[in-house]
């Protein structure tokens, strides 16, 4: 009977320690294969980012690849960094990243109920945009990042603008969790072209695109809200009237309205 026992407590020893040894290759494994796909991964979220600003700047050919997207984007993209608070421009390291920003309160300001007409909480005190460039080195077009809370995820875009800092070129949600056929109809290329002359601010210098039910194509500042998706469309409004108002982008592009762009 002892003997027994000694086997039996040997070999639930022997699995423990198998189990462990297989729990601990496993884990090498893993932690390896995170480690050798990083440079991966950084590129391919570096090329996701490049294809829709390009997309958004309307130099993105369909099929274009990875090699070429890269090249077109380099010739005609400079990024720049801009002061929220002060609309000033500046040039960018390349290394802004957006959330390493929010988690810090010298890089970032909490937004009181009142100021987060968004809800995004917190705002970064500088944010990464786009100048595109033509053959001669003259910018045509600037691009800029913004989100905010739809009805179940916070909707990331690119909105292109003229350089008159009034006039919408364009825009692309890379990243957001709408319903398909309902909000996630942000997608939907016949809807992102209402976008496209539209004017994002009134004779005032005021934001004044409007998200409204239908018949929005007559006007110069309407745009059609997505059918059946209210809440969508409402987070798409309260995202404009955040970023293009004092706390966002207002302040930068009153300076491109008043000629920044043409003093570099």
């Amino acid at each position: 009977m002892a003997n027994e026992k000694t086997k039996n407590k040997d070999s639930v020893a022997r699995t423990f320690i198998v189990v462990f040894v297989l729990c601990l290759v496993c884990s090498i494994v893993v932690a390896g294969s995170a480690v050798g796909l990083k440079s991966t991964q950084q590129n391919q979220i570096m090329l996701d980012k490049q294809r829709n600003i390009l997309d958004v700047a309307g130099l993105l050919t369909p099929s274009m690849p990875a090699d070429e997207i890269d090249a077109v984007y380099k010739k005609f993209i400079r990024a720049k960094m801009v002061d929220l608070k002060t609309g000033q421009m500046s040039d960018s390291t390349g290394k802004y990243d957006l959330n390493d920003e929010l988690r810090s309160d010298e890089s970032s300001i909490a937004l009181s109920p009142e100021e987060d007409l968004a809800k995004i909480r917190r705002r970064a005190n500088s944010a990464e945009i786009y100048l595109v460039q033509n053959e001669q080195g003259e910018t045509s077009k600037i691009v800029l990042p913004v989100y905010g809370s739809g009805l179940w995820s916070v909707m990331y875009a690119f909105i292109a603008i003229d350089v008159d800092g009034i006039t919408s070129e364009g825009i692309t949600y890379y990243q957001h969790g709408e319903t398909p056929g309902l909000g996630g109809e942000v997608d939907n290329p016949q809807w992102r072209k209402q976008w496209i002359g539209k004017k994002l601010f009134n004779e005032e210098g005021m934001p004044a695109i409007k998200i409204v039910r239908s018949g929005a194509t007559d006007s110069p500042y309407g745009i059609d809200g997505l059918s059946g998706a209210t809440l969508t469309s409402n987070g798409i409004q309260h995202m404009f009237d955040f970023w293009l108002g004092d706390n966002g982008f207002g302040p930068f592009l009153k300076t491109v309205r008043e000629g920044a762009l043409n003093h570099g």
